[in-house]
């Protein structure tokens, strides 16, 4: 039996009170069997009770200072000077402090303390959701990890329980999980939010729009979940169910949305869904898409061009052939060391084409036609081989042999003309005769092509160059991609059911912000656009406990930061930010003389 203290928060007020719990054991492991509800309760109240329940319990008397001795320190101030004895101070709880903190520092920065807290008011719960949505987001931008390791290892190694005010033993599995299903809803919300507070905080530009599409895949059969299909896999893991992410940014690789899509939805059908969702939450405008030629169809640009929508997208590979006068003309220009570009009218008026070539590319592409073709050679020649000596005798078989070899190598497969002939009668143990010549055409039309690509727009008043620099700006989605599966570990997905996929992709999404914006405000502060160097310095910041034996017989406990070293100091003055000292004021502690408590 013992005491055990609850916690109500509302209108802004902490309320403690007590109630009387007994332990018991099942089959299940212990339990927790509130036997009274005592309330609020004054000092000679609570030592009343504690002593009836030592008397009342088999085992020796246990004193639980968690439980009082907090109440009672808050009132007992620490004075400013005192006797110290130096040989007993020592140095616990050793915590992380430096990337939460920064976390914590980003979410303010952005205001979604703010928005939470009227879009996810405190009620009844032990902890508010908002502190709880907080929690997630940066746990995902700190130490990215499943909701069982941050309940059971990573929140209590952490300052944030100092942060945010929520103790240890008020987070576990079920809390994050109900966490997750009360934030999603927000998502349009928090969407809108975003938009308008970046705009504040940098000078950004929403005219353009990159757009691309990526996969994370499952870990486990995800059958609750219909979004969770077999697709082409970008992560290299056909075997796995996955979903789609579809992600817009600003040209300066700032978040606009993001959608979620079946794991077999093609890239080309998620177009005319993600811009109604542009317009329904942002407005109809002359917005100017950008994408590559995953998303391309002629149903894709025939919407746009009905919605009014200026696009500028990549094109397949095969539309080149269309342009190969245009490849061997004049009239290039280069656009940076190495690309030249060439504008190109359609014949009839309505879209442009840029044509560009890149040096470092057609040296690329030339190595893995070289390397290619070898491969299909040499596959060729030990197919030949086998004929000749009489182990490969049928035609069929032959065929297959060398289907595979080409569709292997594809590549390359276009310079070969492959022939089987069955040799009637046999010339000794040969029964078959395997020949191939190279299309000299092929050759040539691959020389002149490496390194090319063409763009496709209805832009109307751009040259060639606006247009190339405008396009590579895609890069920018392509890195924000890298950065939710590299950085934030986006996949794989542990969550079986539709809501808490969507949560966590949410999740992700809202620690891909902070990310951001920490990047631009590096940027801002002339510190560069990697956030990962800072991230790891300021890793180095620690929350600890220093314990400090008085000469009255007690010993106070100081919660302090690490002073960061010189390189993070500079650092943290250019961003104009500093942590605190100090996380908690100077307390009492218990009298240390219960057991494996003596100094």
């Amino acid at each position: 039996m013992f005491l055990k203290r609850l916690t109500h928060r509302s209108h802004g007020k902490t309320r403690r009170y007590w109630a009387l719990v007994q332990s018991y054991r099942t089959a299940r492991g212990p339990r927790h069997r509130v036997l009274s509800y005592l309330g609020e309760l004054n000092a000679s109240e609570r030592e009343g009770w504690a002593k009836l329940v030592d008397q009342f319990d088999a085992r020796p008397l246990f004193h639980q200072p968690d439980l009082f001795d907090s109440a009672a320190e808050q009132t007992e101030p620490v004075p400013q000077q005192l006797l110290v004895d130096l040989r007993r101070v020592r140095v616990e709880r050793v915590r992380e402090f430096g990337v939460v903190w920064l976390g914590l520092v980003l979410w303010r920065k952005l205001q979604l303390h703010e928005l939470l807290r009227e879009c996810m008011p405190p009620g009844q719960e032990d902890v508010d959701w908002m502190s709880v949505a907080c929690l997630l987001v940066i746990a995902r931008f700190a130490n990215p990890s499943s909701e069982l390791h941050i309940a059971d290892t990573w929140y209590d190694a952490t300052a944030l329980p100092d942060l945010l005010g929520v103790p240890p033993h008020q987070v576990n599995t079920q809390r994050l999980y109900r966490g997750l299903d009360e934030l999603l809803p927000h998502k349009e919300t928090l969407e809108k939010h975003l938009r308008g507070r970046l705009g504040e905080l940098f000078p950004l530009e929403f005219d353009l729009l990159l757009y691309d599409v990526t996969s994370s895949y499952f870990e486990g059969d995800a059958a609750a979940n219909p979004k969770a299909q077999r697709g082409y896999s970008r992560d290299n893991r056909p075997d796995c169910k996955q979903v789609c992410i579809a992600l817009v940014v600003t040209r300066e690789g700032l978040p606009f949305g993001y959608e979620v899509f079946a794991g077999n939805r093609h890239d080309a059908k998620t177009l005319e869904e993600i811009v109604q969702a542009i317009e329904k939450k942002y407005g109809r405008a002359q917005r100017i898409w950008v994408f590559d030629r995953g998303v391309v169809s002629e149903k894709n640009l025939q919407y746009l061009r009905e919605h009014d929508g200026l696009y500028l997208v990549g094109t397949p590979r095969s539309q080149l052939k269309r342009f190969e006068q245009e490849l061997l003309g004049q009239g290039w220009s280069q656009v940076v060391p190495g690309v030249d570009v060439k504008l190109v009218a359609s014949p009839d008026g309505v879209e442009t084409f840029v044509l560009a070539k890149s040096a470092d590319r057609a040296a690329k592409e030339q190595a893995m036609h070289e390397r290619f073709v070898k491969r299909i050679e040499q596959g060729l020649e030990k197919i030949a081989a086998a004929a000749s000596s009489g182990r490969l005798k049928d035609t069929e078989q032959a065929g297959r042999r060398i289907g595979r070899l080409l569709g292997a190598n594809s590549r390359g497969a276009g310079c070969f003309d492959v022939a089987v002939k069955k040799l009637e009668p046999a010339q000794g143990k040969a029964k078959l005769q395997v020949t191939w010549t190279k299309r000299e055409q092929w050759r040539e039309w691959s020389r002149l092509s490496e390194g090319c690509y063409l763009l496709r727009s209805n832009l109307a008043g751009y040259g060639a160059e606006a247009l190339w620099k405008m396009y590579m700006q895609l890069m920018d989605a392509e890195a924000a991609f890298r950065t939710h599966k590299s950085e934030l570990v986006l996949r794989p997905i542990y969550h079986q059911k539709e809501r808490r996929v969507d949560a966590h992709i949410l999740v992700c999404f809202l620690a891909y912000v902070l990310w951001k914006t920490l990047e631009r405000w590096m940027e801002g502060a002339g510190l560069g656009a990697g956030p990962r160097p800072l991230l790891d310095a300021i890793g180095r910041l620690k929350s600890m406990d220093v314990i400090l034996a008085t000469d009255r017989g007690r010993q106070i406990q100081l919660r302090c930061v690490s002073s960061p070293e010189e390189d993070l100091a500079v650092l943290l003055y250019r961003l104009g930010i500093a942590p605190p000292s100090r996380l908690l004021p100077p307390r009492w502690l218990p009298p240390a003389s219960l057991p494996n408590q003596a100094v």
